[in-house]
């Protein structure tokens, strides 16, 4: 058995453990109530799947001895943190959800916001999380319209047009009663809180009047935000009535692969549910336990989370600080078992797809490694550049992890050197990308792709050679319709494609993956050349403004049909306003034309 000595001198305690490969780079952190029991599971049985492939990338293992479970594994936690080893279950591409930021403090105001950019104060009230950010918006706007809350940012000099039209109270300049600020702000958060009816009946209302006024326009706006809250209503429904917020956790398991289910309650109603579906590791109960304490990192945790008996809520409960329970009978039990259905309903339904997608990724990413002749391939970086009608000359990189896009770590690059040096090009990318890489420790590739021929490749060489890297460069060698047809290894030598292979179409996708994403990197900023010109005509726009407008809208036309309190967020209200009469005249000026 493998590491046999050192397995035998490791005590029969809690702790965490770290395995390593070759490089000596952390690529998996556990814990485990008995280190010896676990450390040895790994090297003493047959693994399959991911874990089999893990276990072979094991050169070498570390532990941390803890006094409790709860110790070892918030050390667990904070290893992962630390180190993001390429083996652990990381919500690295997860967002945080979206929620409804309620500040009652020093004005009322409505606002969505991320919880990882939410700063706790005690004049805020969250509400969430909301299936998506639009549906959190269009609420927010929703709410905007029928209730006079302050919707510019800051304290403005005067009065701004909100207040003209009724939609503001004049925050800013006027003293406004604050009796009707407390019915206001009543209303409102007794509705985000789950009486429909209060709004209902305020849109209801509102349409009446727009309609006895013969402002049908409006009244029909209304009436279609009123259907879009039935509908959203209409799927929560599960009821309980002691209106707690509270998430509930089941998981399912088969064919190696792992199905975990997240129902959000808020209010007493079914708000949202979230389905996470990932190949298993060696011990269920960890993997899960793992993936619940992370997910919380990343949103609120609710009054409560309601989890299955299998899992240690003592112990979750230390770890993230709040209340998690595993009922045994009653309503809440049988919340658990339809988290659990849904778990395995999910997993069941994509089994078929999952598998053929790992024929599609995974078996094609190891046909690669065999191509070159490389034990194993983990990461790819490939780059491409553009520099399409002459300007504004870019880069971008996507990366594959284990053969499939990994978003988050895609990067893109303006390009300092002459647009039609390729060679150049390349070099001062790869240095920027390489020497960060060095600088922050991250994650080194084990294959770098350009999407070029042999001057690129030389380029490539020249820089790795420069930061002493062993990294494998290899090119996509194009035929005359551009499209990739051999390619080029790092001694210039051609390696054939067989054009019906997994490999062939792997590498044709990151192909085409690469180029659209450079090349919607290059358009965004031609549009932002537009925005730029546009704003030079605004008295009142200087650089730092400029750099705002274009970092929040990314184009002329979303700009133009922003509503005035997203340009006052960053202008002050006289500038937001010749602006916005700027923008209306442009188009009608183009429509004209």
């Amino acid at each position: 058995m493998k590491f046999k000595e050192k397995l035998s001198l490791v005590p029969h305690k809690p702790g965490s453990y770290q395995m390593k490969d070759k490089d000596g780079a952390i690529i998996y952190v556990g814990k485990a109530k008995d280190l010896h029991n676990r450390l040895s599971s790994y090297f003493n049985r047959i693994h399959t799947g991911k874990t089999a492939k893990m276990v072979s990338l094991i050169d070498d293992f570390q532990y941390i001895v803890a006094t409790s479970e709860l110790e070892a594994f918030i050390i667990e936690i904070n290893l992962i943190k630390e180190f993001n080893p390429k083996y652990n279950i990381m919500l690295t591409d997860d967002k945080s959800y979206p929620y409804i930021e309620y500040i009652n403090e020093p004005y009322p105001m409505l606002k969505v916001s991320r919880y990882l950019n939410i700063k706790k104060k005690d004049n805020k009230k969250l509400f969430g999380p909301y299936p998506n950010a639009y549906a959190a918006r269009r609420i927010v706007n929703l709410i905007n319209r029928l209730y006079p809350l302050k919707k510019c940012s800051g304290k403005q000099k005067e009065i701004c047009l909100y207040y003209h039209i009724e939609e503001c109270l004049g925050y800013c300049e006027k003293k406004v009663n604050q009796e009707n600020i407390k019915k206001m702000e009543q209303e409102i958060l007794s509705f985000l809180r789950g009486n429909d009816e209060i709004l209902r009946n305020k849109i209801l209302n509102k349409i009446q009047i727009y309609s006895e006024t013969m402002n049908y326009e409006m009244a029909q706006d209304l009436k279609k935000e009123l259907e879009y809250i039935d509908i959203v209503l209409s799927k929560q429904k599960v009821e309980l009535h002691d209106f707690i917020d509270r998430d509930v956790i089941s998981y399912y398991a088969n064919n190696g692969y792992l199905s975990i289910e997240i129902l959000f309650i808020r209010n007493g109603k079914l708000l949202n549910h979230k389905n996470a579906i990932f190949p298993l590791r060696l011990d269920i109960v960890e993997d899960v336990e793992n993936y619940i304490v992370q997910f919380y990192m990343k949103n609120e945790a609710p009054k409560e989370i309601i989890v299955p008996d299998d899992l240690d809520s003592n112990l979750l409960s230390n770890v993230m600080e709040c209340k998690v329970i595993s009922p045994t009978k009653g309503t809440k039990k049988g919340l658990i078992e339809m988290a659990f259905s849904n778990a395995k309903l999910n997993l069941e339904n994509k089994f078929e797809e999952i598998q053929k997608d790992e024929t599609r990724t995974q078996t094609a990413n190891e046909e690669l490694a065999q191509l070159l002749k490389m034990d194993s391939i983990y990461r790819i970086d490939v780059f491409d550049n553009s520099n399409l009608f002459g300007s504004f000359a870019v880069s971008g990189m996507v990366v594959y992890i284990e053969g499939k896009p990994c978003k988050s770590e895609y990067r893109k690059y303006k390009v300092s050197v002459d647009v039609n040096d390729d060679y150049h090009t390349m070099k001062e990318i790869l240095y920027r990308r390489y020497q960060r890489m060095l600088v922050e420790k991250s994650t080194k590739p084990d294959v770098i792709i350009v999407d070029g021929g042999e001057n690129q490749i030389r380029a490539a060489l020249d820089i790795l050679e420069m930061l002493h890297l062993d990294i494998r460069v290899i090119g996509l060698k194009k035929n005359d319709k551009h499209r990739t047809n051999d390619l080029i290894d790092s001694d210039l030598s051609i390696i054939p494609l067989d054009r019906m292979s997994n490999v062939f179409h792997f590498l044709t996708r990151m192909q085409d993956e690469v180029h659209r994403f450079t090349i919607n990197y290059h358009r965004s900023l031609r549009s932002k050349g537009s925005i730029s010109s546009v704003l030079d005509n605004i008295e009142g726009i200087g650089p730092s403004r400029k750099k705002a407008l274009i970092k929040k809208f990314g184009s002329v036309l979303r700009m133009s049909e922003a509503p005035l309190s997203e340009l006052e967020e960053i202008l002050p209200t006289k500038v937001a306003e010749e602006l916005q009469l700027y923008l209306i005249e442009r188009n009608k000026t183009q429509e004209e034309l």
